[in-house]
């Protein structure tokens, strides 16, 4: 019923991935799978919903504080993932960058640690830097089944005076990883009796291959937020709007006050509220066929890379559309690597490092995109990988 094969030109667009790819890359016209958007037309239902608004003609000032917005997600968590949230706790915000900025803020001062389970989302490392406050890391461990938590090592940085905030990010971008519920009421466990609060980035929650569990299912006090969107799950991202959970009433108002009176942001993109309400009431059909689509885009990806280098073990992620490539195994030069691809082959790739210094010797594939592009982006990896082995 849904078309995913059929490539749509983005060039022109002001699109991150295709238009700037020479920002990050040095070169125009490379073939991208970098930044974390999908080259996929969204929804029929939102296009639909977009275009009856638009029709009115009318883009004035709008709200997110009603029923048809908080009950949409609610609704949403209710359904997909058999979990009850209180709609009264839960507040927008423009982006889930924003909304976790503000509240390490609110939770931290000036120096302090925020506990972030690495390689970790770039944007994680830039935001507390810019906000003079102090990156800990807990390093995942590469094992047999796939990326593991360190749980001495976790829990000696939860234990430290400076650390104040867990930075959750589940599913974990970039290895994939879906959260076990033994392993969330873990980290709960550890979280409380350090006094550490918990911010649950879930903007890729709908992209689990395993069963997602959101952080109100294990939290132990109320000092939690879980942040998402529909960005990711339903390529929304430039519609702009995502929203939190915050259980604590005093929390939640600290926040509202920092979006309406400090940052004057309290007047939503209308159109990013009506995506969010078509999507999650009846985007549902249209999510499932897509995440059948990139699981088998993944698959795709590790079939390939596992014959032409089975020692790789390449393994497809228990969530999200990044595929995750330890190329260590290959004692490739990675900077020759990149500079294969880019010269020869015209592909831009995610390097691992981007992600800390965890990501060293890794690539970061973004395969939510057409069969065919896929293809095209492991050729091109295998063949570069392949004149630089000799």
């Amino acid at each position: 019923m849904f078309d995913f094969s059929t490539p749509v030109n983005r060039y022109g667009t002001y699109c991150t991935q295709w238009d700037y790819v020479q920002d990050r890359f040095g070169e125009a016209d490379l073939l991208p799978f970098t930044i974390s958007d999908m080259d996929f037309e969204t929804a029929p239902c939102i296009l639909e919903a977009l275009q009856q608004r638009l029709t009115h003609g009318v883009l004035g000032y709008s709200r997110w504080n009603h029923d048809d917005f908080k009950h949409a997600i609610t609704g949403w968590f209710a359904n997909r993932y058999r979990t009850a949230l209180n709609p009264e706790t839960l507040v927008y915000g423009p982006s889930v960058i924003y909304m976790v900025a503000q509240l390490v803020n609110q939770w931290t001062a000036p120096g302090e640690g925020v506990l972030i389970h690495t390689p970790a989302y770039d944007a994680f490392g830039n935001m507390l830097a810019a906000n003079q406050r102090a990156l800990l890391a807990s390093p995942l461990l590469k094992t047999a089944d796939g990326y593991a938590i360190d749980w001495a090592q976790f829990e000696a940085q939860a234990a430290r005076p400076d650390c104040k905030v867990l930075l959750l990010c589940s599913p974990h971008n970039p290895t994939g990883r879906v959260w076990r519920e033994d392993e969330l009421t873990r980290m709960a466990h550890i979280c409380h009796q350090h006094s550490v609060k918990v911010i649950s980035d879930d903007i890729h929650m709908d992209m689990a291959f395993k069963a997602y569990i959101p952080w109100s299912q294990v939290a132990m006090d109320p000092h939690w937020a879980i942040v998402s969107s529909g960005s990711k799950s339903f390529n929304i991202p430039a519609l702009t709007g995502a929203y939190a959970i915050i259980a604590d009433d005093a929390d939640r108002a600290a926040y509202l006050t920092q979006l309406k009176a400090a940052h004057g942001l309290s007047s939503p993109s209308i159109l990013g509220v009506i995506a969010h309400i078509a999507a999650y009431n009846n985007g549902g059909e249209w999510l499932d066929a897509l995440k059948e689509y990139l699981h088998q885009n993944l698959t795709f990806v590790a079939e390939q890379l596992n014959s032409h280098y089975p020692e790789i073990g390449y393994q497809v992620p228990e969530g999200t559309y990044l595929a995750w490539i330890d190329l260590n195994p290959l004692n490739i030069d990675m900077d020759a690597l990149q500079q294969v691809l880019i010269k020869d082959y015209k592909v831009a790739i995610m390097r691992g490092d981007t992600y800390g210094p965890e990501g060293k010797g890794y690539v970061r594939l973004n395969v939510g995109c057409p069969r065919s592009k896929v293809e095209a982006g492991v050729n091109a990896l295998v063949g570069a990988i392949r004149q630089l082995k000799g």
